[in-house]
């Protein structure tokens, strides 16, 4: 019997060499938007990640594309204020949402953010997928479980993305996957397979190519 929210499976050859192929080619940073006018055209598939700041997003996208500095990564949480779009090829967008969670800024910009992430989940028509990163370390938290709780009133299909799996041991790897198991339960909208990933340590790094390969 398959456990719901399992871990998904390496790729197959094909599906693992599609996925590299795919994130070896171009990937180019488009823009960073702050409003839905800046929007650049939905003529292709997108992806999006979002996560609690300092989950290590901008990791986890540099380790996909390969490339060190692509997305910034920032030591001062909350330091992302945009939508930020890179080109991935000719036919896809991936999206790097703001962190949530905390913001050094003033309750107006941050309430400012929260409205343009509402407006872009439920409206972008080439949104395939949300990427939702949790912290391998501390599992499902409150604001996690917001945007989890948003993205299912966008009735937008979601998939968990575990980060920094290197930096535990197995008995808290596997009550963090316990944990997000239980809290995906109540949520239509989630996917039901989970990707463990370390930036550092290649962890999960093709499986979520060859996932964001298949999609269309």
């Amino acid at each position: 019997m398959t456990i719901a929210f399992g871990l998904a499976a390496e790729p197959e050859p094909e599906a693992r060499e599609k996925g590299r192929l795919l994130f070896a080619g171009p990937v180019d940073f488009v823009k960073g938007v702050v409003a839905m006018s800046g929007l650049p055209p939905a003529d292709r598939l997108e992806v999006c990640f979002a996560g609690r700041s300092n989950v290590g997003k901008s990791s986890l996208i540099n380790a996909l594309t390969g490339r060190k500095t692509l997305a910034r990564a920032s030591n001062t949480p909350g330091r992302t204020q945009e939508i930020n779009f890179f080109a991935l090829g000719t036919d896809r967008y991936m999206v790097d949402l703001p962190g949530y969670g905390y913001a050094e800024a003033p309750v107006a910009v941050v309430a400012k953010w929260q409205a343009l992430l509402r407006q872009y989940l439920s409206g972008r028509v080439s949104l395939r997928r949300a990427f939702v990163l949790i912290d391998a370390r501390h599992g499902v938290l409150a604001a996690d479980q917001e945007i989890m709780d948003l993205l299912d009133r966008c009735a937008l299909t979601f998939q968990i993305v575990l980060t920094k799996s290197d930096k535990i041991n197995k008995a808290t790897r596997d009550a963090t996957l316990e944990n997000v198991r239980t809290a995906l339960a109540r949520h239509p909208a989630a996917y039901p397979e989970l990707v463990m990933t370390s930036s550092e340590k290649g962890e999960g790094i093709e499986t979520l190519r060859a996932i964001i390969t298949t999609l269309v």
